[in-house]
């Protein structure tokens, strides 16, 4: 394979936190592989800082939070708020010390996609969004959206009416909701659940008001799957196919380290890229390379993987190079989807 062309890359998902605000990331513990201090400096490390990196796209870390407090008095909004306040710090380049990014950073950070609480409805959104718009300041202008993950979530979460009612809250007021949905570790009901969720959202909805919905990491699909008869791979080709006929739906091209075994995480790009083709093959099929986009997942993606992000990058570059992609569908996965699908004005 000839060198990868050097396209500008848009890391359409990554998260930050600094050493400081460790305990408030509701899934860190003191004994776990993250439970560290990552912010810009570890990610440049990370990509080895490409001239070609454009930038990122932050997305919320869950923090701890609770929807009934949040609801009777805004105090259990307090940590997701105190993140919007970190990102503040790296989007103007008023870094505190020991924080680990610095005043150049911030041009790196394109857009931000805070926590929200959608599951309470429309009047909660409307207040917490207005406290988002007065904690980000001069960097609200960066925040193109929300995420409520549901991946850990019960049945029936995604459908409830409130939950409806935000989503369509959203979309009149321009922001896109990032999906978060686990196949893997939920099961095919999640699947089932984004696509009826996605049409009510959508119904009666006029195109120009209806949310856009950015879904991250391929759904999480068992990587383990090889055989394409097998009723995981074919329920998950089937949703795939179903969400892309949904109006306004993109997917990130991430997140799947995580899903992999533990072998198949510590081989080469092309093996990786072998066992990883059934289901690249699907994604481009079904959504094609103007709705999907380059994601790291950095720092989860490092979890067991050596030189992580750089390793992804190589597998999408394979599979740009396999699919034989024009100059043009490279250059939007690695960078225009994302602009496009986020609504990056200043790089369109």
């Amino acid at each position: 394979m000839a060198e990868a062309p050097a396209y500008p890359i848009i890391d359409s998902h990554i998260h930050l936190f600094p050493e400081s605000e460790l305990d408030t990331l509701a899934w860190n513990t003191p004994s776990g592989p993250l439970y560290s201090q990552h912010s810009l400096n570890e990610y440049r490390e990370a990509t080895g800082s490409p001239s070609n990196l454009e930038g990122f796209i932050f997305l919320e870390t869950d923090r701890k939070c609770d929807l009934e407090a949040g609801l009777k008095d805004g105090s259990g909004w307090e940590m997701p708020l105190m993140e919007v306040d970190w990102l503040k710090r790296i989007a103007m380049g008023t870094p505190k010390n020991g924080e680990g990014h610095s005043e150049k950073d911030g041009k790196l950070c394109l857009a931000i996609i805070p926590w929200a609480p959608v599951p309470s409805g429309e009047e909660a959104m409307e207040k917490f969004v207005g406290e988002v718009e007065r904690r980000a300041g001069g960097a609200w202008g960066k925040v193109k959206g929300f995420r409520y993950l549901v991946q850990d979530k019960p049945k029936g979460v995604m459908l409830q009416e409130k939950f409806i009612e935000s989503l369509k809250w959203m979309g009149r007021k321009g922001f896109v909701f990032d999906l978060g949905v686990d196949q893997h570790r939920g099961g095919k009901w999640q699947l089932e659940e984004a696509v009826e969720m996605i049409s009510r959202a959508h119904e009666d909805v006029e195109e120009s008001d209806k949310v856009t919905f950015i879904i991250n990491h391929l759904c999480k699909p068992d990587l383990s799957v090889y055989n394409q008869s097998d009723p995981a791979f074919v329920a998950w080709r089937t949703a795939m196919f179903t969400l892309s006929k949904c109006s306004k739906t993109y997917m990130k091209l991430s997140g799947c380290f995580s899903e992999m075994p533990k072998a198949l995480k510590e081989e080469s790009v092309l093996d990786i890229f072998m066992a990883l083709q059934p289901y690249l093959i699907v994604i481009l099929a079904s959504f094609g390379p103007f709705r999907v986009m380059f994601g790291s997942d950095w720092p989860v993606c490092t979890i067991g993987v050596d030189d992580a992000w750089k390793k992804w990058k190589a597998v999408v570059e394979k599979f740009c190079y396999m699919a034989s992609l024009s100059q043009e569908d490279q250059i939007m996965i690695w960078s225009g989807t994302a602009i496009k699908a986020y609504g990056i004005k200043e790089l369109m």
